[in-house]
């Protein structure tokens, strides 16, 4: 009974966040009369900086900005392929021309936006052949890398606009005047730190709306169509519908449709996954609401008892009701006991400071 008594404490204070360890915490436990210093003839080891080094300073070294850079040269390399094709197979292309790089380059875009208007189309087998590869890798490489560009630019958006909230919420309260609320609790959860889905929602709609905008204002003063086609073929091709009865026929308006349709298209499908993840976020704050509001019963006890002890500690406890939120599922505390059984290599129940740079020496 001490045994668990013990045991219970322990999950009480893993769970107490005031009591986590920090890393000035962790260097107290090392001898003060010593220094640590590595013998000339000892085999290379990691510092002590790198061990108490937090895992994303060293993810962010492979991150976002090696992606842009690979999603630009890809693009640029994808890009170049189709336009050289293009242009030194323009007879085997129908279609109005305007001019060779910037017909090329339209096309390629389109293709690879899967819009699909028909007034550029392959008429020969080999060009046909080159259509086929070049769309599937086309949209390939923009569902996954440029998506992945538009992800990184908006998380970081997002993430400045947490940084100036969160340092004008401080300021406000180093002046004593708490910290704050109004727009900034309106468009900042604070509890999960980020902006609220719906406010993400509605800036991506507003971008598909000025997307559609912009693109009916071209049509309309350059392709010289009235307003309800120039909307109609705006809202046909950022939703790449292109049903090919109205297209880009003129220099300019093919110049800007190369840059234009390659954003509005990210952004329409952006915006479409803001709104699934907000009926998703929706769902699952009913579920949590549900699930801490009613009160436990015999049968929870059980299902939750893991040790079969008859009673349940704190850990248990939080274990059982993130299952029943749906947030993580038996399958994924499995292993991750698993995991920290391999590193409690003496079965103490506890992985402590000195058995962990031991292991890491």
């Amino acid at each position: 009974m001490e045994a668990s008594s013990s045991s219970s404490d322990s999950d009480d204070d893993f769970f107490a966040p005031a009591s986590w360890p920090s890393t000035s915490a962790a260097y107290s436990l090392l001898p003060s009369n010593k220094k640590m210093r590595r013998s000339r003839t000892a085999p290379a080891m990691v510092s002590m900086e790198d061990l108490f080094k937090s895992p994303t300073q060293s993810v962010h070294q492979f991150g976002p900005t090696s992606l842009v850079r690979q999603a630009a040269f890809l693009l640029i390399i994808y890009l170049s392929l189709g336009v050289v094709v293009y242009s030194f197979n323009r007879d085997h292309f129908s279609g109005v021309e305007t001019h060779p790089v910037v017909d090329a380059l339209y096309f390629c875009i389109v293709t690879m936006c899967t819009i699909g208007y028909g007034d550029i189309a392959p008429i020969t087998p080999l060009t046909k052949v080159f259509a086929c590869i070049f769309v599937l890798v086309g949209f390939g490489f923009i569902d996954i890398l440029l998506s992945g560009v538009v992800n990184y630019v908006l998380d970081l958006q997002e993430n400045l606009l947490l940084a100036g909230i969160k340092e004008q919420g401080q300021r406000q309260f180093d002046h004593g005047h708490g910290r704050g609320g109004g727009l900034s609790a309106y468009i900042v959860d604070v509890a999960k730190g980020r902006m609220r889905i719906r406010l993400k929602v509605g800036l991506a709609l507003g971008v598909v709306l000025l997307c559609i905008g912009l693109g009916s204002m071209v049509l309309y003063f350059q392709e010289h169509l009235d307003w309800i086609d120039s909307v109609y073929l705006s809202v046909m091709s950022v939703t790449t519908v292109g049903y090919g009865d109205r297209a880009f026929k003129t220099l300019p308006g093919r110049l800007f449709a190369s840059i234009w349709l390659l954003f509005s298209t990210l952004a329409v499908a952006r915006a479409f996954l803001y709104l699934a993840e907000a009926r998703i976020d929706k769902r699952h704050r009913r579920i949590a609401n549900w699930v801490l509001q009613r009160e436990i019963t015999i049968e929870d006890l059980l299902a939750a008892d893991i040790n079969n002890n008859g009673f349940i500690r704190k850990s248990e406890y939080v274990i059982y009701k993130l299952k029943e939120m749906g947030k993580i599922r038996e399958k994924d505390v499995m292993q991750i006991c698993n995991q920290f059984n391999k590193l409690d290599e003496n079965n103490s129940g506890k992985i402590t400071l000195p058995s962990l740079l031991q292991s890491q020496l």
